[in-house]
């Protein structure tokens, strides 16, 4: 049996398709079953090739998106708005109310914050979906795995019920041997 025929074998047995019809996850499920190797992790899932601004926007949406980032804004807000209200009096506010210049602010944050934070889920989403098709073929080997084994277990009961069969026939032989010989020793 050539090794192509064994996997094709294989791909009908636990998938009841043909190798060739099989989809290139699914062959290399039926690839790491035949050869019996470990299901290694994807290696772009433990590579880090994240530029310099791609770490950097992970970063940013890392602060941003925290309490602390909250928290510090909100005291930053409050002491722009207090200095400018508190220096008033004097003349002295360099930002009077209605704040228009933390207002700009507060835009350009906002401006340059979404987009920056939005590169990073994309790259987040793009590494969640190779770690999904990852856990895809965990799964269907461990699930196409435990078909095998119940095949073998399925196999070795029949065997064992076929030995106990005949060891049943012998021992009854046996005894109608006996029977028949304990008849005759009466008559």
């Amino acid at each position: 049996m050539t090794p192509d025929d064994r996997l094709d074998q294989l791909a009908r047995d636990l998938l009841a398709t043909p190798y060739s019809a099989l989809t290139e996850i699914q062959r290399s499920v039926i690839d790491l079953i035949a050869a019996e190797a470990p299901t290694g992790l994807n290696k772009a899932l433990l590579a880090d090739d994240r530029t310099f601004w791609d770490r950097l926007a992970d970063k940013v949406a890392a602060v941003g998106g925290s309490w602390a980032f909250i928290g510090g804004f909100c005291a930053c807000l409050a002491l722009w708005i207090g200095l400018n209200l508190g220096l008033k009096p004097f003349h002295l506010s360099f930002d009077p109310y209605p704040f228009i210049f933390l207002n700009l602010i507060l835009s350009t944050v906002a401006a340059i914050q979404a987009p920056v934070i939005m590169m990073s889920q994309n790259r987040q989403a793009a590494k969640d979906r190779l770690n999904a098709e990852h856990d895809y073929v965990v799964n269907l080997r461990a699930e196409l795995e435990i078909m095998r084994l119940h095949a073998k277990l399925d196999a070795l009961r029949e065997r064992e019920i076929v030995d106990i069969l005949r060891c049943n026939t012998e021992a009854l032989d046996i005894l109608k041997t006996q029977v028949a010989k304990m008849a005759e020793a009466r008559d």
